[in-house]
C-alpha cells in the first residue's frame, strides 16, 4: 500500500503490538504527523490481542464502583474518541439491575459511582421491552456508551494504513533493537520480560446468539460474589462476561465460569436458556500492582501497558499521553515513569 512521504523533520516511532493500546497509539501519532510502523507477532489484527476478547463497554462511571478515580476520569474522553476515530459507538447508556434477593448490591453500587438514574421497573421496560416484568428497580447511566470492540480494532487498523502507516504482521521483534527515533512497547504480558511486575488477570467470556431477545444496551447484572453483564451485538449476538481470575494462565475457562456466566444470562432473561453458544473465549488481561496503566520510559522505549480491564476505555487516554511522551520530551504526562535507560 501506498505510504507518505518521509519527511526529514518527521518523528519516526516503531510500535510492537497492535492490539487496541498499539492500535490507538499508531492512530494518535500519525494525526499529529508522525512516521509509524507497527511490529505484530501475530498474523492479523486481533489474533494474538486479549482485545479481541472484551466487552467493549465505554462505562466510566460504572466503573467507578471498583477502579480508581484516573479511571473514571480519563474513561470519559474514550467514547468521543472512538466515534471520531471509528464510528462504531452507540451510545445507549449501561443498565445496571439485580434480582430481588440482591437489592442490597444495587444499593451498594450506586453508593459507590455517580452519574446515574434510580429508575423503577415500568422504566426499566420502557429502555428494554424484553425485560418487562422482570425487574423492579435498577440504575440507569445515560452518558454511558459501547461498542464492537473486533470492528472497532479492525476499523483502527484500516485507519492507521489510510493515514499512511505499516503495520508488519509475523513480526515478532524486540522493542529495544527497532531502528527509530522512539519505540513503544504494547506487547501486554508478553513485556514482563522487562516489566516484572506485571501480571495477568484472566478474564472469560461467552457469545450468545438468541432471536428470542433483543437488547440496546450493556446490562450488568449484580451478584454478591462477582458482577456479570452483557452486551449485545449484531445478528442477536450477546457477549456475556467477564469472570477476574488473578492468575496469567489463558485459553481455558473453567467449568465454575462458565456457569456462572450462563446462569447470568438465564437469570437476566430465560430465552437465553435456549440460545446457542456461539463461542467461547479466554486471555489473561496485563494489570500492574495498583490496577493503573502506565507509560515506563526507559531510554528511547517507552512501554504503554497495564490498562487492566479497560482496555478500550482508557486506551485513548493513554494513546494521547504517549503522543505527548514522544513528540515533546520535556513532557510529564500523568501516568509516565521514568526508568534508568
Amino acid at each position: 500500500m501506498a505510504q507518505l512521504p518521509h519527511r526529514p523533520s518527521q518523528t519516526t516511532v516503531a510500535i510492537v503490538g497492535a492490539g487496541v493500546v498499539g492500535l490507538a497509539c499508531a492512530v494518535e501519532l500519525l494525526d499529529r504527523g508522525a512516521a509509524v510502523v507497527i511490529h505484530e507477532r501475530g498474523p492479523r489484527i486481533g489474533a494474538e490481542a486479549c482485545s479481541w476478547y472484551a466487552g467493549g463497554m465505554l462505562a466510566p462511571w460504572c466503573e467507578g464502583e471498583s477502579a480508581e478515580e484516573p479511571v473514571v476520569r480519563l474513561g470519559q474522553e474514550a467514547a468521543g474518541w472512538w466515534e471520531r476515530h471509528t464510528g462504531e459507538v452507540a451510545r445507549q447508556g449501561t443498565l445496571v439491575v439485580a434480582p430481588s434477593r440482591d437489592r442490597s448490591e444495587l444499593r451498594r453500587f450506586g453508593q459507590r459511582t455517580s452519574h446515574f438514574e434510580e429508575i423503577d421497573g415500568e422504566a426499566i421496560a420502557r429502555l428494554e421491552p424484553d425485560l418487562v416484568g422482570r425487574f423492579g428497580r435498577g440504575l440507569f447511566f445515560a452518558a454511558e456508551a459501547h461498542l464492537d470492540p473486533r470492528r472497532a480494532i479492525k476499523a483502527l487498523g484500516d485507519k492507521v494504513l489510510a493515514q499512511g502507516g505499516t503495520i508488519h504482521f509475523e513480526s515478532p521483534v524486540e522493542p529495544a533493537e527497532l531502528d527509530a527515533d522512539i519505540v513503544l512497547d504494547c506487547r501486554g504480558l508478553a513485556a514482563r520480560d522487562v516489566l516484572p511486575d506485571l501480571r495477568g488477570v484472566k478474564g472469560e467470556m461467552l457469545i450468545l446468539k438468541s432471536d428470542e431477545i433483543a437488547l440496546s444496551r450493556p446490562v450488568r447484572l449484580l451478584h454478591p460474589r462477582i458482577p456479570l453483564y452483557i452486551v449485545p451485538r449484531a445478528d442477536g449476538h450477546f457477549m456475556v462476561g467477564a469472570t477476574m481470575i488473578e492468575s496469567g494462565a489463558r485459553r481455558r475457562i473453567s467449568a465454575r465460569s462458565m456457569l456462572e456466566l450462563l446462569g447470568a444470562a438465564y437469570a437476566l432473561h430465560p430465552a437465553f436458556g435456549e440460545a446457542e453458544i456461539v463461542e467461547i473465549g479466554t486471555d489473561a488481561r496485563p494489570a500492574f500492582p495498583d490496577n493503573l496503566p502506565r507509560l515506563t520510559r526507559r531510554g528511547r522505549v517507552i512501554h504503554v501497558n497495564g490498562l487492566y480491564r479497560h482496555g478500550f476505555l482508557l486506551s485513548p487516554a493513554m494513546a494521547r499521553m504517549a503522543a505527548d511522551a514522544v513528540l515533546n520530551p520535556q513532557s510529564r504526562p500523568e501516568m509516565l515513569h521514568d526508568l534508568a535507560a
